[in-house]
């Protein structure tokens, strides 16, 4: 079978197409015909060796897929030819991949291979920083950065569904007119104005309830001083390569919070909490309250350019390999 694997630490040349053994199930695992793979920022982070526990190379990188059940191990509840969306364990950039039954989901009869891709990372970290770890509530106030991204489109739409007031931020204005489009009610271009003056601005002087900051270094920093009294701040990643750093003396002087969010610690350390949100988000997509915004699309061959791709910030919603 052909994949897509990481050779060797560092840049997106790094990223080379080539043949493996097709895998085999073991008890509770499943195999899927791969159809679509999403790519995350996370695995470009793995890529460059910056990635806290990440594998160490030569591996196939890629943890969620859409696509057909082809074979299942002792303890499956499942049927080969089942269409399918989920979490694997690195290995998703192949046309075939196993998955844990547990992280495997059923791909709703009105999304695409590539939408379903494209579901598992973003909707349910947005949808865990927003509400299991960020206590949203309605009519509360929100920032959420890289509002154009994969996490972004998702934590827009989830949190304009749930009655916030939506603060989005991105590079361009055409990221900002999707944003717009999602039900983000003010977005702020970061490259041409503060965007914490325009938080402050907009909500005169008082700050918003609620960060989403998958950014880290001086994006977290700064993205503190955007806060109310009272205020959260969910750090879900570090897309700039720096860790955030916290001034603890105005953490306690503001009474601000400041709150750890990874995905795959804690589907392994609390899977009820992460996963508990499944069946609510598949009902919003069949309905057509929620959609996976997919918007691009690459062969495997082309990983590395992919990979590129959203390096260089051309990106906005998500990016998917079709096998």
């Amino acid at each position: 079978m052909r994949v897509a694997e990481i050779t060797e630490f560092g840049d997106s040349s790094t990223v080379e197409v080539t043949d493996h053994e097709k895998p085999e199930p073991g008890d509770g695992e499943l195999r899927v015909e791969v159809k679509a793979a999403g790519i995350n920022f996370a695995d470009i982070m793995q890529r460059r060796g910056h990635y806290q526990g990440g594998p160490e190379p030569p591996y196939v990188p890629g943890m969620e897929v859409a696509g057909v059940v082809d074979a299942v191990g002792d303890g499956v509840g499942r049927d080969v030819g089942d269409e399918v969306m989920g979490f694997v364990n690195h290995g998703g950039y192949a046309e075939y991949a196993i998955a844990n039954a547990s992280g495997v989901f059923d791909l709703p009869e009105n999304m695409s291979y590539a939408e379903g891709a494209g579901f598992p990372v973003q909707f349910l970290t947005a949808h865990n920083c927003l509400f299991e770890w960020g206590d949203l509530e309605e009519d509360e106030q929100v920032l959420i950065h890289a509002a154009a991204g994969g996490v972004g489109t998702a934590a827009v739409q989830l949190a304009s569904n749930a009655g916030a007031e939506v603060f989005g931020t991105a590079s361009t204005e055409e990221k900002l007119s999707l944003a717009e489009e999602l039900g983000c009610d003010h977005p702020i271009q970061y490259t041409e104005v503060d965007f914490v003056e325009q938080v402050n601005d907009i909500t005169d002087g008082d700050g918003v309830d609620i960060v989403l900051d998958g950014i880290g270094g001086e994006t977290t920093t700064e993205s503190l001083k955007a806060l109310t009294h009272m205020g959260r701040l969910v750090a879900y990643g570090a897309a700039s390569g720096e860790p955030g750093t916290p001034n603890t003396a105005d953490l306690l002087f503001n009474n601000h919070s400041v709150i750890g969010y990874h995905l795959g610690q804690a589907m392994l350390r609390t899977p009820g909490k992460v996963f508990g949100a499944v069946p609510k988000l598949n009902g919003a997509l069949e309905s057509g309250d929620l959609e996976v915004i997919v918007g691009h699309e690459f062969d495997l061959e082309d990983a590395a350019e992919a990979h590129q791709f959203i390096e260089d910030r051309k990106s906005s919603g998500k990016v998917v390999l079709k096998p």
